[in-house]
């Protein structure tokens, strides 16, 4: 199984983790405290757009606030909080990894690259329209679009590397030792597209995410956005995650999946 399961089951694994870091690679992928966090229904909140009307920012807005105040506790930080009690919210220049988390569904709706890097760009740019912020979600969905198509990892990391001009010359040994808990794009949307680059599966590289530590679910749902256009999801991994949505989500990802993939 492909498509955004990856993005949203790399959330649900890293959950755990996210305040309680660890710098290995063995551990359980689920227990009972695996959730979604505000990383699957940011990216199902972009599903939910993209399936209505992909042209307009109005209803990009609209979804974002239906979903970020229909899950109030999923884990948003205090300037998206506050942009979603707004009537008529405005970008404020975050440079976080919010605009990265969330973007994968653009990668898998657009016909094209230069479709996909409008999508999110525009995806990112309602909030996080610092030029960071911007950045780290179109390496993202490039990556995702490229592995989609079946582009190789040479390929991904190349491109990448020259467009966004992001070191993804180490390696998740080199990077795992000194790492620490990062929510900026420029701090760990490079790791994160590394630990697909180093993956040798799926599974391989959300652990390789998680292990990193710092913000392991946001860094999984990156990666496994990726991986999850480059491998298919086990399904054992996939069932786990879809078992974890409640009705909305579950229908939105449901409505999604018939529509584009």
């Amino acid at each position: 199984m492909k498509g955004i399961i990856g993005a949203i089951s790399g959330d649900i694994i890293g959950s755990t983790r996210e305040f309680n870091s660890i710098k290995t690679k063995d551990f359980n992928l689920f227990t009972r405290n695996s959730v979604f966090t505000d990383d699957t229904v940011m990216t199902l909140a972009i599903a939910k757009w993209l399936c209505e009307d992909k042209t307009s920012k109005y209803v990009l807005i609209k979804n974002l606030k239906i979903f970020g105040n229909k899950y109030p506790n999923a884990g948003y930080g205090g300037m998206f909080r506050n942009w979603l009690a707004q009537q008529s919210p405005e970008p404020y220049g975050s440079w976080a990894n919010g605009s990265a988390m969330r973007v994968s569904p653009c990668a898998w709706v657009a016909d094209s690259l230069e479709e996909s890097q409008r999508l999110a760009e525009m995806s990112a740019a309602v909030t996080h329209n610092h030029s960071e912020g911007i950045k780290g979600a179109l390496a993202t969905s490039d990556a995702v679009y490229l592995a989609r198509i079946g582009a190789d990892k040479e390929e991904i990391r190349e491109h990448v590397e020259v467009r966004y001009d992001y070191d993804l010359s180490r390696s998740v040994e080199e990077i795992r030792p000194s790492y620490s808990f990062d929510v900026s794009c420029a701090g760990s949307v490079p790791e994160s597209i590394i630990c697909f680059l180093d993956g040798n599966d799926f599974e391989d590289t959300i652990r390789n995410a998680v292990s990193l530590g710092g913000d392991a679910d946001t860094q999984a749902a990156i990666a496994g956005s990726i991986a999850g256009a480059y491998w298919d999801v086990p399904k054992n991994i996939a069932f786990n995650s879809i078992h974890r949505l409640d009705y909305r989500l579950l229908n939105v990802f449901i409505d999604f999946e018939e529509k584009f993939l």
